[in-house]
């Protein structure tokens, strides 16, 4: 059986479990389109949001990220588990006992504003669209490489199973195709890494091979690696950060943008008591801990296996030929995401790190150039052919990479049409819509965001990691800000929280798009130079920390110079932070 027949069954059989789970939970209510009735227990809703939240960046990307940069890059990590902890701590519960079905119907209300409400709306879509591209993209790498589709074909067919299971179905449809698509990415995970440490340190847990002895070697895992990247002008992978303000404004945007982000928030009203909301962010981090714990491994496993098919006799001698490349690298060239120039003639892949520092060495060596490039994302979904494990191993990675990319954009364009059909709509164009007409406004919603995402999947708008950064960015500094502050004082008005939104928002995306160019306007990348040019050094990725701590500010120093909130908002506050009786949350 051909490896393509192989991933066809694989990819195939998992859309029909989406489809069919959808049939069987199709939705007959708003509420059960919204909230799944909130009647999810909390371990199902556990491994749902484990799914929603762990998307093609963490599935995909961040071992590629951990590869690339080694420990430089552990902050995205550290990040967004922390953002969760943050999430599940401060946030989860206490929106659970307000009672209501969306994030900006919470702040709406909290602050007795329809402007404020407006502008949280407006926040979420910019922040649930930018984020939502790279998931379908990532889907449509995915379709590309292994069922052998263009990569508008392969979007294509992404977005019509999502608008199958999340259309038909709404959070009731979604929830439990989370839950299945949760056992289908944790499988596809971690089978391989079990595979690639038995191979290299004789150890069959991943996170505990990573610390191990190399078997070819003789030494640890990471010692190797390190001696290796070293010889080929890398930093050690082991190395510290140069920039520490960075790094921990960095964690912080990435935390506080994790802890801010819609589609994981909404995942929390489905249970049936604010004790279920606990219960579910544990059984989610246990589930979530599962891939993280074993991602560090995946990313220095597989760099290590890399290089050593490069260099199979060490880096000081010949490198492999280009004519005994191995499948795995002929199959990737075909996508375009490996590249290899032979700039010295000499039929041999040259890899290694092309600066003035290390240019004595490597023309000693005779090498006139780095030769091979290759996107970082390409790792996980490689690793199985690269350690030439069964096909079988990479038809479920195949299958894996799929059920990343879908659960998450599922959540973001259901937390998307909910706030068009329910705060838009409801809220303020026709309150007095029948439920029939709201949920037939929230499918139309959803269609509509489902459309959009594709296109924007097929024409992304220029710019690739800085989609994160802007998603993070917009969430951390406008919409964590408004609910903690919901949350835990009883002094913010509406002044001020609108004025610490847009103040927040505002200041985030204009720096944003000077350093990074990202908003089609001519010229505004004029100071992406370099960190020279960054305001205090501060990198754009961690900028949303700088842009939260603003809104903060500004909501605070209104609100002190404006009225105090009405005597029966500041009550609302007290009884959400402190549930009196059994603890029942209010039904909407």
């Amino acid at each position: 059986m051909s490896q393509f027949t192989i991933n066809l069954l694989f990819v195939g059989a998992s859309f029909a479990v989406y489809i069919a789970i959808a049939i069987w939970a199709l939705a007959g209510s708003t509420r059960e389109f919204y909230v799944a009735s909130a009647g999810v227990h909390p371990v199902a809703n556990g491994m749902a949001t484990a799914a929603d939240w762990m998307s093609a960046a963490s599935f995909i990307s961040m071992a590629g990220m951990l590869a690339a940069g080694g420990y430089a890059n552990s902050t995205f990590l550290m990040g967004w588990t922390g953002g969760f902890v943050l999430l599940a701590m401060l946030l989860a519960p206490y929106l659970r006992k307000f009672g209501k079905f969306t994030v900006p119907e919470f702040i709406g209300e909290r602050f007795y504003s329809r402007g404020v409400r407006v502008v949280a709306v407006g926040c979420l879509i910019v922040a649930s669209v930018t984020y939502v591209i790279g998931q379908m993209t990532g889907a449509g790498v995915a379709f590309s490489r292994f069922l052998e589709v263009s990569n508008d074909q392969g979007l294509l067919i992404a977005a019509i199973v999502v608008f199958f299971y999340a259309v038909l179905g709404g959070m009731k449809g979604i929830t439990y195709t989370q839950v299945a698509q949760y056992v289908v990415l944790i499988t596809a995970y971690t089978i391989p890494a079990v595979f690639i440490s038995l191979q290299l340190t004789n150890n069959p847990i991943p996170p505990l091979g990573l610390f191990s002895t190399h078997v070819d070697s003789g030494m640890p895992l990471l010692q190797t690696l390190d001696g290796i990247v070293r010889d080929l002008g890398f930093r050690d992978y082991t190395a510290d950060v140069s920039n520490r303000l960075n790094m921990v404004l960095f964690t912080l945007s990435l935390m506080l943008g994790t802890a801010g982000l819609p589609h994981v928030i909404i995942r929390f009203f489905t249970v049936p008591k604010v004790a279920d909301a606990r219960w579910s962010a544990g059984w989610a981090l246990v589930f979530i801990a599962v891939l993280y714990l074993t991602a560090p491994a995946v990313a220095a496993m597989g760099k290590l296996n890399l290089l050593t098919t490069i260099y199979p006799d060490g880096t000081d001698q010949p490198a492999l030929e280009y004519s005994e490349r191995p499948d795995w690298i002929q199959t990737w060239e075909t996508t375009g995401l490996i590249q290899i120039e032979d700039k010295n003639e000499d039929g041999r892949i040259q890899y290694y790190n092309d600066t003035p520092e290390f240019r004595d060495v490597a023309e000693a060596r005779g090498w006139e150039g780095n030769e091979l490039t290759f996107n970082n994302d390409i790792l996980v979904l490689a690793n199985p052919e690269i350690a030439n494990l069964p096909g079988w191993v990479i038809g479920l990675i195949a299958a894996g990479g799929l059920a990343a990319a879908l659960s998450t954009a599922a959540g973001l364009l259901l937390a998307i049409s909910s706030s068009v059909s329910h705060d838009l709509i409801k809220g303020m164009i026709n309150p007095s819509i029948s439920e029939k007409g709201e949920l037939r406004a929230a499918r139309i919603s959803m269609a509509v965001a489902i459309v959009v995402a594709t296109w924007l999947g097929m024409n992304p708008p220029g710019f690739a990691a800085q989609v994160v950064a802007l998603a993070f960015g917009i969430a951390a500094a406008s919409i964590f800000p408004a609910l903690i502050m919901g949350i835990f004082s009883k002094r913010v008005n509406s002044k001020g929280a609108m004025a610490g939104m847009l103040a927040g928002f505002f200041t985030t995306t204009i720096y944003i798009a000077l350093y990074l160019g990202v908003f089609f306007i001519p010229g505004t990348a004029m100071l992406a130079n370099g960190s020279e040019t960054w305001l205090f050094g501060i990198s754009p990725l961690s900028f949303g920390a700088v842009g939260a701590l603003i809104n903060f500010s500004v909501a605070y120093g209104v609100s002190l110079l404006t009225e105090e909130p009405p005597q029966e908002i500041q009550d609302l506050v007290e009884s959400v932070r402190y549930p009196r009786g059994a603890g029942k949350a209010i039904d909407h």
